[in-house]
C-alpha cells in the first residue's frame, strides 16, 4: 500500500515502480527507491524500436519535498544495448533536463524564479544559487531558441542600464504581444544588425518588419534604416514629451537663480496638472499667470500645447500644428525649449507616424523598471547571460511547457 501511495503521488507508471521508501530522521531526508519490472524493454531517442537491458546504474534525482522533508529518488536506471553495438543510458520519463533533478522540481524552480531572486529560490528549495541559476539559464536558452517569430511585424526597441556608468543593454520586444524577444549588449548600430540576424534565425525576414518604435537615438535610427528596410520608424509621444519636460526643468533651474519662488516647483511643473494636490495646483496656476514675465511658465505652456497636439490623430492636422508650434517656440526667448523644437523638426516624420500607428515604448519602460527592481533585489547581475535569463523569465512569455509538461508559460 505504501508503494502504491508513493507511485500515485510521484506519477510513476509502468514499467517503473516504487521498490522501497526510507526516511533518515537525523537528516530529515526521504529516499524513495525506484525500479523497473524484470524483462522490460526501453526505447531510446533517435533509435527505432525498444531494446533489452544491458546493465543498470543507480542515479539520484532531487524531487519536490514531501511535507517539509527533502525527497530524493534513487532510480535503478537501465542501460540498453543498441543494434549497432553501442550502449545507451535510458532517461526515465520523470527525469529533469539537467542532471540530478526531476521535471517537477525544475518546474518549481522556474515558477519561483519568476517571482524572486535566485538566492531566495535557493533558500526555499535547499539547493545552491548556482544550480538554481543553471536550471533557469538552460530552460530560457532552449525556449528562446524554439521561439517562432514568423508572424512578427511590429517591434519596440529600447535600452536599459546593466550597471553604473555607460554600460547598457538593448531590448527588442514584439509590440503586439508585448513580450521581449531579443536582448544584447550595447546600444549602437550593431545591436540592430544583431537583432535582424536573430529575427532571420527565428523565421522572420528583416524585410517583414513593418513598424518599429524607438527613441531618438541616432544609432538606432541608422541601424533600423540599414537592417530593417521596410520598417516605418515611430517616435512615440512619451519620448517627445520627456524632452519637453527636461526643457521645462532646465528653464526652471536657470530662472530660480534669480527668482526664489521657483524653488520647490519642480514636480508641480513636470506632473500632469490633473494629478496634483489642490495646493500644488494652486501654486502652478499662480505661476502660469506670470507667463508674460516668467519664461518657465511659458515653457510649461509650450510643453502642454505639444502634449495636446500629439493627442490628435489626423496626420495632416498634426503636421501643420507641429510646424506652427516649432515656429512659435523658435521666436520665443525660452532657449531650452528651442532645442526641443529643433529636435521635433529633425524627426518630424517619425513623430507624425505616432499619429497613425500609436505604437509606443511605454510597456518597455515598464519592463525596464521590473528588471531594475529585480537587479536591486539581487544586488546586481554581473554576467550578460544572467541578465538575459532574468529579463526573459520576467517578461519573455516563453513557452516552458513545450520543454517540461509541468512548467507554465513565463509571464
Amino acid at each position: 500500500m505504501t508503494a502504491q501511495v508513493f507511485e500515485a503521488a510521484l506519477g510513476i507508471a509502468s514499467p517503473w515502480s516504487v521498490a522501497g521508501v526510507e526516511f533518515d530522521e537525523a537528516s530529515k531526508v526521504l529516499s524513495i527507491r525506484v525500479d523497473f519490472k524484470r524483462g522490460s524493454r526501453f526505447a531510446v531517442s533517435g533509435h527505432d524500436g525498444v531494446h533489452s537491458v544491458h546493465d543498470t546504474v543507480t542515479k539520484t534525482y532531487r524531487h519536490l519535498n514531501f511535507f517539509q522533508h527533502e525527497c530524493h529518488l534513487q532510480v535503478r536506471t537501465p542501460r540498453v544495448k543498441l543494434p549497432n553495438g553501442s550502449v545507451r543510458l535510458v532517461e526515465p520519463d520523470f527525469a529533469g533536463r539537467l542532471s540530478g533533478f526531476t521535471l517537477l522540481f525544475e518546474a518549481l524552480i522556474l515558477m519561483l524564479a519568476q517571482q524572486m531572486p535566485f538566492a531566495a529560490v535557493a533558500r526555499i528549495v535547499g539547493e545552491s544559487a548556482h544550480r538554481v541559476m543553471a536550471v533557469c539559464e538552460f530552460y530560457v536558452k532552449i525556449a528562446v531558441g524554439m521561439a517562432d517569430l514568423s508572424e512578427l511585424k511590429a517591434l519596440a526597441i529600447d535600452e536599459t542600464s546593466r550597471a553604473r556608468g555607460h554600460d547598457y543593454i538593448t531590448l527588442a520586444a514584439d509590440a503586439q504581444a508585448r513580450r521581449v524577444i531579443f536582448v544584447t549588449e550595447g546600444r549602437d548600430t550593431s545591436t540592430i544588425e544583431a537583432l535582424a540576424a536573430d529575427l532571420e534565425a527565428h523565421g522572420c525576414p528583416s524585410g517583414q518588419i513593418e513598424s518599429v518604435s524607438i527613441d531618438m537615438s541616432p544609432a538606432f535610427i541608422k541601424g533600423c534604416a540599414q537592417h530593417l528596410p521596410n520598417a516605418r520608424i515611430t517616435f512615440d509621444k512619451f519620448h517627445v514629451i520627456w524632452h519637453a519636460n527636461a526643457a521645462v526643468d532646465k528653464m526652471r533651474r536657470i530662472e530660480q537663480r534669480t527668482d526664489p519662488s521657483l524653488k520647490g516647483m519642480r514636480w508641480s511643473l513636470l506632473k500632469d496638472r490633473a494629478r496634483l494636490k489642490p495646493d500644488a495646483a494652486a501654486d502652478l496656476d499662480a505661476l502660469i499667470a506670470k507667463l508674460t514675465t516668467v519664461r518657465t511658465a511659458r515653457a510649461w505652456l509650450y510643453k502642454e500645447r505639444l502634449r495636446e497636439i500629439l493627442e490628435r490623430k489626423q496626420i495632416n492636422v498634426v503636421r501643420g500644428m507641429l510646424e506652427h508650434w516649432c515656429t512659435c517656440v523658435m521666436r520665443s526667448k525660452v532657449e531650452p525649449m528651442k532645442e526641443v523644437a529643433a529636435l521635433v523638426r529633425r524627426h518630424l516624420e517619425g513623430i507624425l507616424a505616432w499619429a497613425q500607428t500609436r505604437q509606443t515604448n511605454g510597456f518597455l519602460e515598464a519592463i525596464n523598471g521590473l528588471f531594475q527592481a529585480a537587479k536591486r533585489r539581487a544586488r546586481g547581475f554581473k554576467r550578460l547571460s544572467t541578465i538575459k535569463t532574468v529579463i526573459f523569465l520576467i517578461v519573455g512569455k516563453l513557452d516552458f511547457h513545450a520543454i517540461n509538461p509541468h512548467a507554465r508559460q513565463s509571464t
